[in-house]
């Protein structure tokens, strides 16, 4: 029976995402929304039943499948900027299409019920930077988060100052910025990654995204938590945490508790089925 119930989990995401489909398919009168949220949902449903049947590179499939569409299709073949700058674009524009719709899904309001699982199953930058040998951080957090509002403001500033500016033909110029952002990220997330030893330093101390997705993630429904009367606090939960985090604590104020990507290394390697 608890067997059974496991494989409702992938069924149950998949049931959200088709009525996550649906429901903007039908309001928007565009094919597309279907299509693209179906198959953003089937590549996670996949990738949590290869968890369960417990396929060591399950959540480097669904980072493969999502992310790749996400960059090649949507960004290089769609011309869709999905960074932040292509969030800012359709904002002031007044438009509720494509990068916005994603945000609210992935960024702004999906983490009230799966946390930054974008960060660890969809991220595109991430998906590269998770293939660098710092798997494990080698050393404490840096007391330098505040850049991620460094570029966070930045990249309101820019798309705003291109509005203000009245500039010609924006759509072709969030383009381009969405292919010189993708490569600034990778170029500084690879130098961060080898200076600090860390592969997730750059969603530590950089990424924008996570103004948004920490403060939401807070409120989580879904969470790795700790069963203390099986926990032995042997700690390898922490040493194997890529993003710091305590997860044998279960209140919501636990160390890091809103760096959590899901990725399931301390569930993997507790050896006692603690979490």
């Amino acid at each position: 029976m608890k067997r059974i119930k496991q494989y409702l989990y992938p069924l149950v995401m998949l049931v959200l995402f088709e009525a996550v489909a649906v429901t903007l398919w039908l309001a928007k009168g565009n094919l597309f929304y279907l299509f693209n949220f179906s198959y953003i949902g089937l590549s996670i449903s996949l990738g949590m039943l290869l968890y369960i049947r417990k396929y060591r590179y399950a959540r480097r499939v669904v980072q493969l499948l999502v992310g790749l569409y996400m960059l090649v299709y949507l960004g290089l073949i769609r011309n869709e900027n999905m960074q932040i700058e292509g969030f800012w674009y359709y904002l002031f524009t007044g438009v509720f299409e494509a990068a916005t719709i994603h945000y609210a899904v992935a960024k702004i309001f999906g983490p009230l019920l799966f946390g930054r699982g974008w960060c660890g199953y969809a991220c595109w930058t991430a998906m590269v930077l998770d293939l660098l040998p710092y798997k494990v951080p080698a050393g404490p957090r840096k007391r330098i988060g505040w850049m991620r509002y460094v570029t966070f403001a930045a990249s309101f500033i820019f798309v705003s100052a291109l509005f203000l500016a009245r500039v010609g033909n924006i759509e072709r110029i969030m383009f381009h910025a969405f292919i010189i952002g993708n490569a600034a990220y990778y170029a500084v997330g690879i130098a961060l990654a080898f200076v600090l030893k860390d592969n997730r330093a750059f969603c530590k101390y950089v990424c924008p995204i996570t103004v948004f997705l920490k403060p939401m993630s807070y409120f989580a429904l879904l969470r790795v938590r700790c069963d203390k009367d099986r926990c032995i606090r042997c700690g390898k939960c922490k040493k194997v945490c890529p993003m710091d985090v305590d997860v044998t604590d279960d209140a919501r104020t636990r160390k890091n508790g809103t760096e959590c990507i899901l990725c399931m290394e301390c569930v993997r390697n507790c050896p006692r089925n603690a979490l």
